[in-house]
Order: C-alpha cells, then sequence, then structure tokens
C-alpha cells in the first residue's frame, strides 16, 4: 500500500493490515456472530429490487452465499422457490440463521462452508444473491475462485446478484483497491477488526470479467458494487 493510500485509510478510520488467513475471518465472525445479526435486520433495497424482478416461475432454488442471519434468504423464499439454501463459513452467524428461520416460519437448508468449495452440485441453483461477503475472502486467488464457484452451480438460466464494498463509498478517501480492517465495538466496548478487501470499482469489474461468469450489468449504489451476473454458456 502506498503511502497516499495508507493515510487515506486512516482518514476512513480503518487501518491497513496484513492478509489473514480464512480461518481467522471464519472465527472473527464467529466471535461477533449474535451481536453483528441483530444490527443485521432487514434486507438491502438492491437486493430486493433484484430479486423482485428476477425471480420467476422457472426459478426453484435460491442460494443466500454468505448468508449471515438469513435475512436475504429468508427474502428468496419469500420469492415462492421451492427450495433456499443458506451457505456461510461461520458456524455462529448460521446458528442465527437457524433462529431467524425458526422465528420467522421461513424455510432455508443451512450450510457450513467456503465460498470457494460449494458443496453443491453443477447447475443446481437458479438464482443466488452473494452480498457483502466476496470483499471478505483474504486473497485475489479466493476471490475469483469464489465467483468460479458461484459460476459453477449456477443454472444456465439463473442468475446471480453479487456485491462488494466500494472505495466509491464516502467513507473512504482512496481511488485504488486496497485491504484494510475495520473495527466491531462488542458490547462492553470490545473491539474485533474485521478485515476488508474495498474494491475500486474497475477491479470489481475485471474480477467479474476474469472469471467464469458472465456479467450483464453492473452498477454503483450506495457504496457498494452491485453486478448482476449468469453462468456462461
Amino acid at each position: 500500500m502506498g503511502d497516499d493510500q495508507a493515510d487515506a485509510t486512516r482518514r476512513a478510520g480503518t487501518k491497513s493490515c496484513g492478509q489473514p488467513t480464512r480461518a481467522t475471518v471464519r472465527d472473527t465472525y464467529d466471535r461477533i456472530a449474535t451481536h453483528f445479526a441483530a444490527t443485521r435486520e432487514y434486507a438491502w433495497p438492491e437486493v430486493e429490487t433484484f430479486v423482485d424482478e428476477t425471480a420467476g416461475e422457472t426459478h426453484t432454488v435460491g442460494l443466500d452465499l454468505g448468508c449471515g442471519n438469513c435475512r436475504h434468504a429468508e427474502l428468496l423464499y419469500g420469492a415462492d422457490l421451492e427450495t433456499v439454501v443458506g451457505v456461510d463459513v461461520s458456524r455462529g452467524l448460521l446458528e442465527t440463521g437457524r433462529e431467524r428461520g425458526r422465528e420467522r416460519s421461513f424455510a432455508v437448508e443451512l450450510c457450513q462452508a467456503d465460498a470457494t468449495t460449494l458443496p453443491l452440485t453443477e447447475d443446481s441453483i437458479d438464482l443466488a444473491v452473494y452480498v457483502a461477503t466476496l470483499h471478505h475472502l483474504p486473497s485475489e486467488t479466493a476471490r475469483r475462485a469464489s465467483l468460479d464457484e458461484l459460476a459453477r452451480v449456477l443454472d444456465p438460466d439463473g442468475r446471480a446478484l453479487v456485491s462488494a464494498w466500494s472505495t466509491a463509498h464516502d467513507r473512504f478517501d482512496a481511488t485504488e483497491s486496497f485491504d484494510t480492517t475495520i473495527e466491531w465495538t462488542l458490547p462492553g466496548s470490545e473491539t474485533v477488526d474485521r478485515f476488508y478487501h474495498i474494491y475500486a470499482p474497475e477491479d470489481f469489474e475485471r474480477d467479474l470479467e476474469a472469471s467464469d461468469l458472465a456479467l450483464l450489468e453492473w452498477e454503483l449504489s450506495s457504496g457498494n458494487c452491485y453486478a448482476t451476473v449468469v453462468s456462461p454458456e
């Protein structure tokens, strides 16, 4: 990270960081799972729009990749899909999703797995949301592998929405992609560092185009990059 970019990171209230392991990322979210899930009540408007505009009679199996507390799995269930699968690397977050499903009476099949190695068969998913998770994978190799895995499991007629945090967010002054950590404050004022890869928009587009996915369109909204993708023909 160059000096100018490091200065921008500090001005944003974040910290430059070494590259953590995926196990470290998993352990971080296991540690903060209950408190984190309590702050994630509602589906994002961009995800609601995608599901409303995309879900149809031919879509029967949905995937919430990086499901957390299943707020977006609940949205997929409400779109009358026959089956909704929620995948997350954090067992703690999956437990919050299981509890949400019980409390709100929606069905979701939960699975603990890494986004780079999904335990799903090829062409098995009709509609997927991969939201606010890609940027937590700590290496370019892992991020690309997760996009390729999404392409592998997505049905040829299926669609997916992919999102990541962007340098376009007004929290950041940097214009190039960078790695950082951002503190999560638990009750009692204990802080836990969370890893992020903050995408420059052009790098987000580049990673998608370099993956096995086919990019239909992408946009910036609320400081995040959103892309609609399909499996290549």
